[in-house]
């Protein structure tokens, strides 16, 4: 049987990246793991998870959820490490 870890271990996200992208489409984490997997796989699709993970710390600031913004900041740091082609 696959795992939750394994699922995500598969589609090339960290869970925090994998969780920003859940909470920005609405997804459960099997969902967004599969998404992201298909967006870096895709033209400009690293770009597109970037600008989730942005608009998701967004959100939280809005919210005034400042210690979840700083984790998303995280998760946004180390995916743009792993994905350069998704800065703007």
């Amino acid at each position: 049987m696959i795992s939750r870890d394994d699922i995500i271990g598969m589609c090339g996200l960290t869970e925090a990246e994998v969780d920003a992208v859940g909470e920005h489409e609405h997804l459960g984490e099997v969902a967004a793991a599969c998404l992201g997997a298909y967006l870096l796989h895709e033209a400009h699709g690293s770009e597109r998870i970037a600008e989730m993970i942005r608009d998701d710390v967004r959100a939280a600031l809005r919210r005034g959820d400042r210690g979840h913004a700083k984790e998303l900041l995280a998760a946004l740091r180390h995916f743009l490490s792993e994905h350069p082609e998704a800065m703007r």
